[in-house]
């Protein structure tokens, strides 16, 4: 059982950063992508970024230029460099771990920015 673990949310103004970090424990399964996805009110979840053990990266293109993936297999941890903020990037964000037969993801974390 694999278990993700969000740390590094909250409110931040219009313009600024956020470094989000994912910690994942238990038996990771490799190789895996790891991702962030995001969820605002009244919308469907999707994907912010994702890196998988290789290293091979992918954006939305909303964020593409302001935030920046990044993974460290031998710590378990996933990191989202989030800079430029806008009130639209306010969501909840959410950490997923996919390999072959398992799915995993985080509670989530509340990011919000203020215009």
């Amino acid at each position: 059982q694999v278990q993700l673990v969000e740390s590094g949310g909250g409110l931040v103004q219009n313009g600024g950063s956020l470094r989000l970090s994912c910690a994942a424990s238990g038996t990771i399964p490799s190789p895996n992508i790891m991702g962030w996805y995001r969820q605002a009110p009244g919308k469907q979840r999707a994907l912010v970024a994702q890196m998988s053990t290789g290293g091979t990266t992918n954006y939305a293109d909303s964020v593409k230029g302001r935030f920046t993936v990044s993974r460290d297999n031998t710590k378990k941890m996933l990191d989202l460099q989030m800079n430029s903020l806008k009130p639209e990037d306010t969501a909840v964000y959410y950490c997923r771990l996919r390999a072959p037969g398992s799915d995993y993801w985080g509670k989530g974390i509340l990011v919000t920015v203020s215009p």
